[in-house]
């Protein structure tokens, strides 16, 4: 099977939420954090988090920068908590937004594709051009790996360059998607999609539709629920009968223990009933 069609597989049997673990000291309660190094409490937390979720969610997207922020003992979390998830057969995301060419990109490839910070699909961003996304190429005939490239992001600063005319009239997202739409065409798996999958933020309403009807094909990582509060008929048009997508939510599940005051006896509990809660509220749109 490969890794898309087992994505496909998650979504159907534990739904579509992508819990994000952007995992901050700042937010870890004291008691979890006492006499443990970074990483042990980063970990705990993330373990935490994972052992009560697991099974009402699709796949965990890690946010590197959240753990190169703490040095080696945060790589060291980045890496435990992605080998906890491989070992429990769970699906990750490597969050890396990459973006280089020839050889650093095939370094780079190698660095999240295997060994220490092996994840099954990492994000990219394509702005040096079609080759610095081609060198991954290799690990997705394979069937065994994938990536989700940026295409319209749900941060307000988007606006600065993605929607850009180009040439032929149409905007600079529209003809990144595109191109990126060939390369996956030649590695359609049996669930109808392929490995190549694009980063679509839920906060722009008026295009939503557009872009999941150009891109049948595509997985989508959808951001922006949550936190950032795109609304849930926009995240649900760009899936396809709530599959095709994974929707991530981060701070507002991993934090969500905050808001009760037996919280910190009960953190994965909280996450666990707002992972649930993210997929009601989405899935609410379907009888609309």
């Amino acid at each position: 099977m490969t890794i898309i069609d087992k994505l496909y597989q998650r979504i159907e049997e534990r739904g579509f939420v992508c819990v994000g673990l952007d995992t901050s000291l700042d937010y870890i309660p004291e008691k979890m954090k006492k006499n443990k190094s970074i990483s042990k409490a980063l970990f705990d937390f993330n373990k935490e988090i994972i052992d009560h979720t697991y099974d009402v969610c699709a796949i965990y997207k890690l946010q590197i920068a959240y753990y190169e922020s703490y040095g080696l003992e945060g790589m060291k979390a980045y890496k435990d908590s992605l080998e906890y998830l491989r070992n429990k057969d769970l699906l990750s995301i490597g969050d890396v937004k990459r973006s280089d060419i020839a050889d650093s990109a095939k370094q780079y490839a190698k660095a999240h594709f295997s060994g220490d910070f092996e994840t099954d699909f990492i994000t990219l961003n394509p702005y040096m051009g079609l080759d610095s996304i081609e060198a991954y190429e290799e690990y997705l005939k394979s069937g065994d790996k994938g990536i989700f490239v940026l295409l319209r992001t749900s941060n307000k600063g988007a606006n600065d360059f993605e929607v850009l005319k180009t040439e032929n009239g149409k905007e600079l997202f529209f003809t990144i998607g595109d191109k990126l739409k060939v390369l996956n065409e030649k590695y359609i798996s049996k669930s109808g999609y392929g490995p190549v999958g694009l980063v679509v933020g839920a906060t722009f309403s008026e295009e939503v539709k557009e872009i999941r009807e150009r891109y049948k094909n595509m997985f989508f990582l959808i951001p922006g629920f949550g936190a950032q509060k795109a609304d849930s008929l926009n995240v649900y048009n760009l899936m396809n009968n709530k599959n095709g997508g994974v929707v991530n939510s981060s701070r507002a599940i991993l934090k969500n223990y905050l808001n009760y005051e037996d919280g910190e006896d009960n953190i994965g509990l909280y996450a666990r009933k707002k992972a649930i809660e993210t997929k009601e509220e989405i899935s609410k749109n379907e009888v609309l």
